[in-house]
Order: structure tokens, then C-alpha cells, then sequence
């Protein structure tokens, strides 16, 4: 058992011991995990250079991360949801309970619909990314570090207004700091747009260095630029670091937290020991990568060889996976130049007949004779950055890769990243960038919590869930995303995008799979991507579509370009997507030349909307892609769209 100890820091009950439907009350448990791995062990072999790290008497290398826990006192559904963090963040009740996220959910808003807890699971966190600063209840992951190693490390920058100063890592995490700060191999360039020609900035312009009450000082952990960095601009900087940390443990730490609190005993401080039957593990964007990259690296058999996790849930994590098993590597790094955006990307196998490589996501998994339910659900904005399709369509574009017999692959169609909120927020509110349009309201919260239900089904009692649902080359439903500009320019105010990236075969060196990265990548040519095919009024025809899209007030994009305040305006933003109204009435559709037929040409009425939004609810019921329990919340939300389509200057793009 590679956890060694559990420290416990806080343990209380969860609104004052309220119960959560039949489920009844839980409690919450803090604390700290202590891991010691075994170098020696085939369950850790793909460990990047864990064989340098340094181990204690027993010959073990030590860690430790934050946990917290949320366990049904009653005993629950005896199932493990082990909710991987983003960036350091809990993610889970912001996806399935419909609340806003917090990092120490507390109050009844922080449990929002309470989801979760009313199907009775046990639902936990660890630390598993080492660079996540301890603060505002972010969790963290304390590794080793191989001593005497140094290497380059690659950091990209795109800000949304003129600044002098940037970190040397993505947003508020912990840089690798220069390990000279003179280093005259140091390089600096600067690019218009995504597929520019890079720009070296001379050495003398720029140096590692931040700003302090007005005078430059030097600092390993900071890049000043003379003049500031341009809002827009794409920027990366090549610079040498010292002594890694052992990135990869990360992995480490989410199986063997999962194998605890499944197979451990009470002796050996597991609070859930005997009650959990099951272990699903879930993750959103970066921290769906890292499941993807778990997969990858076939890490679901802990150092006793159990199978931990009978079912793994990537969401918008689109093909790729990350820099979370490599020398030097940022978890957190989502540049497409990167080593998460390597072949194999389809869970099948196949061949790249440009380079002659073949593989499959689950080659290693499927080599040991196991592997988990998988559930691949991705939005629209995955697609529309350039990878999306590459999860189920080949290389060259002209297949399908039909998913294995244990695998489910979806698309939400027409959706953004991150679910949407009425009225949408004026900037992301990860990064502060703005868009030209505004954001895409549809919330799919609703087909997640589906999704789970299906999946929890799937696992425990072999019931099928629904089949596949993406866009397809065999159906025509897979486009060029460029096939569909004159749709989206013929609406009123819409600007489509100037520039559609695709991700690139690179060439990281001959070192790679062992985590040794050559920086920067040789690059190749392209991969060909697609998108979903659009209907008349520009929403996607392809996926699952939620009901938004089913009895549309508006057309809903998976992308928006950025705004032209922030730079770049013709790229598309990261992650959001668009929404454009549809006219209110006959007269205004005609005075703005919009093709699309009206709300009131449409419904008529108010009441007959909803009266509409309550019947493809019932019949996305029937299909499964939605809950019965759901269907009044879904109605409830189409009086505020239509509310919010109504207000005045909604019809504005």
C-alpha cells in the first residue's frame, strides 16, 4: 500500500448533520496523505525518472499531498467519485451539483442541488500537482526532486492587456526559476497569431527580472520585456532550470489515493474502510488530460496489482493529454506545441501513415487484459481548437475509429467549455479575456449528470448506455470547420473566426516516452480535424443535443474570437464559445437581414416555448441524455433564456 500515513487536520459534520434525501448526512474529513512508492515495482515503471529520486531506509520515495473527503455516514451507494482537481481547484460540485465552485464547501449554495450526495457517494480530492501554491483552499502535491539535473523549460505567454512583467509559469502556479540568471542561451520570441512565424526578441530587450514599486529587479522567477509584452501577442520563452521535481508522482498519488480509501484498512487509517464497492475518477480539462495521460501509461493497477478504478470520466479534454510525466514538466502548460498534443490520440489503434507510428490510447491497458469504462465527453470548444475529432476520426481524415466495446465517446453540442451561465459573465473568469461576442449560455450540467447515472448503471448492473454520439465522417456530420463560415456570416453582427488552428506532429527527440524533452519541437505537418456539421439556423447538428438547441432561441457557437481590446481579434479565444439571439420578431429578423426564422415565427408565445422545452425535455429523458428529476429545472431555465433573449439589446451580438 503506497499510502503510509493519513494525517487528519479537521473532521466535522456537513451542514450541521442535514441529510441529503435517502443518502442521508456526511461528514467532512481534511487532512494530509503521506505516499512512499517503490521504485522497483512494474505498477510504477512509467514514472519519469523516479529512479533518481532520493528514498528513505526502506529504499522508497517519499510524498505527500492534501486530501479532503466527503463521506455518507449511512454508508451511501458504496461508491468511491474521486474528483481530480484543476489546477489545485475541486471541480466536481460546480459540474454535478450546479453550484459555484468553492474549495471548502461549506454552506448549503456551496452543495447547490446536492446531486452527488443524493446518490449517496463518497466524493474526494488529493493534491496531485506540485506546483500549485497553498492558498485559497488549493490543493497541492509535495514531491522530491532529482538533484543535479538541469534542463530547458518552455513557458507561453498570451496576455490580454500591456503588462512589464510575467511569471515563468501558467497564471498564479510556482515557476521553475531560471538557474542563471544571466543565461545567454535563453531565447525569447514572439509570434502575431497561433501559426505566425516566431520573432526572436534580442537578449538585451528582455531579462529575468519583475517589478517592484516602480524599479526592475532581478528575479529567477519572472520575464520583464522593455516597453511591456503586447496584448494578443503570443510569446515563449526557452530557458534552463535546475533540479526537477518528480512531476509524475502526481499520477502516482491519484491511484494510490483511490486503492486507500477502496482497499485499505481501518488499522491503516482509512476512513472508508469496508464501505466502497466501486472507484470512479473524474476530471475536467486539465485534470481530464491527466486522465487521458493515466490511461496512456495504463496506472490503474496499484503496487498490490488491483485494478483500481472501474470507471474513468476525461471531460473536455478534447485528444490531448500533458507535460504531467516528464523532466521539468508544467501540469498545467496548455500550449498546442506541447508533448499533450503526441499521437496516439483514439482509444482504437491506428497508424500515422506520414511518420509510420501506430498506437492507441489503451495499447498498455489493453495489453494487461483490463481495462475501465470510459466515458469521453467533450464540448464544442474542444473541436473548434483543433483537436476534438482526433478522438475518433484518424489521422489523415478519412475514417471513423470506431471506440472499443468499453469505451463512450460524446459530444455536447453546441456548448462552450465550461457550462454557461444566464446572464453570461463580460470576461472568463479564469483568465479575464473577452470575447467579441457574447459567451454561450447552454449548461450541460444536466447531460453530465445523465451521463453518470448511465455510467454508474453501465458498471454495476451491465445495462448499455446510450451509444456514441459525435460527429462523423460516414454520415457527412464531420466538417472542415471552414465549410460552415457562410452559415455563420449571414447572422446579423457574427464574426467568424480569421484563423482555425489544427495541432501539428511534433518531434520531441528520441527520449521522450522516457519523460527526456528536446525543446522546442521539431514540427510536421498538420493533423486533419473536423467539427460538427450545423443546421440551417448555424446550431450543431452532431452529438447530444441538449435542449437548447432542440427549440433554439438563438444560435450557439463553440467558439469566439477575441476581443479587440485584448488583441488578436481575428484568433479565437481559449475555451468560450458564442451566443447569438435569434430576432424577436418577423419585423426585426427583416430589418436586420437575418436568415434565421424568428422567436415569435417559431413559438408565438411564451407559454408554447416552454410548452416545447417541456416535451424534447421529457423525450431527452426517454433517450436517456437527461434525468427525469431534471425536467422542471430545465424548464425553470428556459423562462430565463427567453427572458434573457427579450431583454433590451439582447439581439446584439
Amino acid at each position: 500500500m503506497a499510502v503510509v500515513k493519513f494525517d487528519v487536520t479537521r473532521r466535522e459534520p456537513v451542514l450541521d448533520g442535514a441529510p441529503f434525501g435517502k443518502a442521508g448526512a456526511y461528514e467532512k474529513i481534511v487532512g494530509v496523505l503521506h505516499f512512499a512508492t517503490n521504485p522497483s515495482l512494474r505498477a510504477n515503471e512509467p514514472i519519469a525518472d523516479l529512479g533518481l529520486a532520493p528514498r528513505n531506509p526502506q529504499g522508497l520515495a517519499e510524498s505527500s499531498a492534501d486530501f479532503y473527503l466527503l463521506r455518507p455516514t449511512g454508508g451511501g451507494n458504496r461508491r468511491l467519485f474521486l474528483d481530480v482537481p484543476n489546477r489545485g481547484r475541486k471541480v466536481a460540485l460546480g459540474m454535478f451539483n450546479s453550484t459555484p465552485r468553492s474549495n471548502d464547501p461549506t454552506t448549503r449554495e456551496d452543495f447547490g442541488n446536492g446531486f452527488l450526495m443524493r446518490q449517496g457517494y463518497t466524493v474526494a480530492w488529493t493534491g496531485w500537482q506540485h506546483d500549485v501554491p497553498r492558498q485559497d483552499g488549493m490543493m497541492a502535491l509535495a514531491v522530491p526532486r532529482a538533484r543535479g539535473i538541469s534542463g530547458r523549460v518552455r513557458c507561453e505567454f498570451r496576455p490580454n492587456a500591456r503588462v512589464a512583467t510575467l511569471p515563468l509559469a501558467d497564471r498564479y502556479h510556482i515557476p521553475y526559476p531560471a538557474a542563471q540568471l544571466d543565461d545567454l542561451e535563453a531565447e525569447l520570441t514572439a509570434r502575431e497569431h497561433a501559426d505566425s512565424p516566431a520573432a526572436t526578441v534580442p537578449r538585451t530587450a528582455w531579462r529575468f527580472a519583475r517589478t517592484v514599486e516602480g524599479k526592475t529587479v532581478a528575479d529567477p522567477s519572472f520575464i520583464t520585456l522593455d516597453g511591456g509584452f503586447e496584448p494578443g501577442k503570443l510569446y515563449e520563452c526557452l530557458y534552463r532550470a535546475q533540479d526537477p521535481p518528480l512531476v509524475g508522482l502526481g499520477l502516482v498519488a491519484v491511484r494510490d489515493t483511490a486503492a486507500f480509501l477502496r482497499f485499505g484498512s481501518a488499522e491503516e487509517g482509512n476512513p472508508c474502510a469496508g464501505a466502497l464497492d466501486r472507484a470512479y475518477v473524474f476530471g475536467v480539462s486539465q485534470s481530464g488530460r491527466f486522465l487521458r495521460h493515466l490511461l496512456y501509461l495504463a496506472l490503474d493497477e496499484d503496487e498490490e496489482g488491483r485494478h483500481v478504478f472501474d470507471a474513468v470520466v476525461p471531460h473536455v479534454a478534447g485528444a490531448r493529454r500533458g507535460e504531467f510525466n516528464c523532466r521539468f514538466g508544467q501540469p498545467s502548460l496548455n500550449a498546442t506545441h506541447a508533448i499533450g498534443s503526441l499521437f496516439p490520440f483514439t482509444h482504437a489503434e491506428q497508424e500515422d501513415p506520414l511518420t509510420g507510428e501506430r498506437g492507441a490510447l489503451l495499447r498498455r491497458l489493453a495489453a494487461r487484459g483490463h481495462v475501465p469504462k470510459i466515458f469521453a465527453t467533450n464540448s464544442a470548444a474542444e473541436y473548434w481548437r483543433g483537436d476534438g475529432s482526433l478522438v475518433h476520426t484518424d489521422v489523415t481524415g478519412q475514417h471513423d475509429v470506431e471506440a472499443p466495446a468499453n469505451v463512450r465517446v460524446y459530444l455536447f453540442a453546441g456548448t462552450q467549455h465550461t457550462p454557461g451561465a444566464i446572464p453570461p459573465p463580460e470576461a472568463d473568469p479564469n483568465t479575464g479575456a473577452r470575447g467579441r461576442h457574447r459567451f454561450n449560455v447552454v449548461d450541460y450540467s444536466p447531460l453530465l449528470r445523465a451521463a453518470l447515472v448511465n455510467l454508474d448503471r453501465w458498471v454495476d448492473e451491465g445495462v448499455e448506455p446510450p451509444p456514441s454520439a459525435v460527429p462523423r465522417l460516414d454520415d457527412k456530420s464531420a466538417v472542415p470547420p471552414e465549410s460552415v463560415r457562410q452559415v455563420f456570416e449571414a447572422i446579423p453582427g457574427a464574426r467568424f473566426p480569421d484563423r482555425i488552428s489544427r495541432p501539428e506532429r511534433l518531434d520531441f527527440g528520441p527520449e521522450v516516452e522516457r519523460g527526456a524533452v528536446e525543446l522546442p519541437p521539431k514540427r510536421g505537418a498538420a493533423f486533419t480535424t473536423f467539427v460538427s456539421a450545423v443546421d440551417a439556423d448555424g446550431n450543431e447538428a452532431a452529438g447530444i443535443r441538449p435542449w437548447e438547441l432542440r427549440v433554439p432561441l438563438a444560435t450557439f457557437a463553440g467558439w469566439n474570437p477575441r476581443h479587440p481590446d485584448q488583441g488578436a481579434p481575428g484568433d479565437l479565444m481559449s475555451m468560450m464559445g458564442s451566443t447569438f439571439p435569434l430576432a424577436r420578431t418577423e419585423a426585426e429578423r427583416s430589418r436586420t437581414g437575418d436568415p434565421r426564422p424568428s422567436i415569435a415565427e417559431r413559438f408565438g408565445s411564451r407559454e408554447k416555448y416552454l410548452e416545447r422545452v417541456r416535451r424534447e425535455a421529457e423525450a431527452m429523458v426517454a433517450e436517456r441524455h437527461l434525468l427525469a428529476e431534471d425536467t422542471a429545472s430545465v424548464v425553470e431555465r428556459a423562462a430565463l433564456l427567453w427572458d434573457f433573449v427579450h431583454a433590451p439589446g439582447a439581439s446584439k451580438a
